[in-house]
């Protein structure tokens, strides 16, 4: 598996937001193509890889009597937030604490002082980068388990499973990962994202998120004679953004606190533009949300009496767990799997969004399960290799439950 995992990470996958093709870019397809072919060589059947670069493929049932179809999902692509070529991946053995020194030459330094959870890893093997990319554990390390869970079923016939799916998709992190997921081809009662972080966790609650655009339409006239005539469009955005309440913040907030995020503001005095997003879990206050946004453009438009501002609000996801609740047995078997794995499971919400919650809106229960990586998206995104040992047997002990 950490063959698989350190060979994986080398594919420069980034995703870009920017892009109007899927996979957003080539170094996707080029994986998927290397994964297609390893696939084949480990005698699945059912394999797939469509034009759009997503790959789907088969391990048969061991039993003959009827077996729910199960699937596990991950992605292709790693954040465009930081660099994903070249990565340079390197094992710490037997982490004894303190200061992980990177890059000596930079002084770049993963220490437990900025990312205390470093101290849950005591003694175990950790993967790391050389300073100057990201991992790309989120989520090559879900692949690599996903597929050494089939490897070791297929190493295992005394081990009873019905029919299993897996699939990997591209551009899970520019949000469009389930968008072109055929879910009837996937064919499966219900799926597990393997795209997780810390061990042990298991999320089935996710934010209800939307976008918002803001417009404003200033008026440039010189500055030397602009009293009663400018209006500064930079100026009005910078009203806009202070007068969000910064006590909900994604800085101030945690667990299932809700929050306003300003994403960007571009412009000069004569426009500008204002993105933001708008999250929370529970849907009456997310709506509320999206109605304060609005009035705080109706209030500027009546301020200035005319029409400065206009915003355009669109709903990007909403919370699984209205899909997941009549299904409980799914988690519940997923934490019967991880105690099977020598794993407490724990059950939280994500504050964010998965390609789990877009695919159970499709029609296909998708809870998320722990890989295993830490510090996603930055040079200090490392792995323990012992999680992502408990989160390949998880898949494992899945799989027999199921069928028991």
């Amino acid at each position: 598996m950490i063959d698989r995992f350190l060979r994986y990470v080398r594919y420069e996958t980034t995703s870009a937001e920017d892009a109007a093709t899927t996979p957003s870019t080539p170094g996707q397809m080029t994986f998927a193509r290397a994964l297609e072919e390893e696939l084949r060589g480990m005698g699945l059947e059912d394999i797939t890889l469509d034009a759009n670069g997503y790959l789907f493929a088969t391990l048969p049932a061991n039993v003959t009597r009827k077996v729910p179809t199960i699937g596990f999902i991950a992605h292709l692509d790693t954040s465009p937030d930081m660099s994903g070529a070249n990565v340079n991946p390197r094992i710490v053995r037997s982490y004894q604490g303190g200061d992980i020194l990177l890059d000596g030459k930079e002084s770049i330094i993963l220490s437990p002082t900025q990312f205390p959870e470093l101290n849950d890893h005591l003694g175990e093997d950790l993967i790391v980068t050389d300073g100057h990319t990201l991992l790309g554990a989120d989520d090559k390390a879900g692949i690599a388990e996903i597929i050494s869970a089939v490897e070791y079923l297929q190493q295992h016939p005394e081990i009873e499973h019905g029919r299993i799916r897996i699939g990997f998709n591209p551009d899970e992190e520019i949000g469009l990962g389930a968008h072109k997921f055929d879910v009837k081809a996937f064919g499966c009662d219900w799926a597990y994202t393997m795209d997780g972080s810390e061990v042990g966790e298991l999320e089935y609650e996710n934010f209800n998120a939307a976008s918002a655009r803001i417009t404003i339409q200033g008026r440039n006239v010189h500055p030397g004679y602009a009293k009663g005539k400018m209006l500064n469009a930079l100026r009005i955005a910078s009203e806009l953004v202070c007068a969000l309440p910064p006590q909900q913040s994604p800085e101030q907030t945690e667990d299932y606190e809700g929050f306003f995020h300003p994403t960007s503001v571009s412009g000069t005095v004569d426009s500008a533009v204002v993105s933001l997003i708008i999250r929370d879990h529970d849907h009456d206050i997310f709506e509320s949300r999206k109605a304060f946004v609005q009035r705080m453009v109706d209030n500027l438009n009546e301020r200035y009496g005319e029409r400065v501002a206009t915003v355009e609000i669109t709903d990007q996801y909403a919370n699984m767990r209205e899909v997941i609740e009549p299904v409980m047995y799914i988690i519940d078997m997923a934490c019967e799997a991880m105690r099977r794995a020598d794993v407490e499971p724990r059950i939280k919400a994500i504050r964010g969004g998965t390609d789990g919650a877009q695919l159970s809106f499709k029609g296909l229960p998708c809870p998320n399960i722990f890989a295993g990586g830490m510090n996603f998206h930055s040079r200090y995104e490392y792995v323990p290799i012992q999680t992502m040992q408990k989160a390949m047997m998880t898949i494992v002990y899945l799989a027999s439950i199921v069928a028991e």
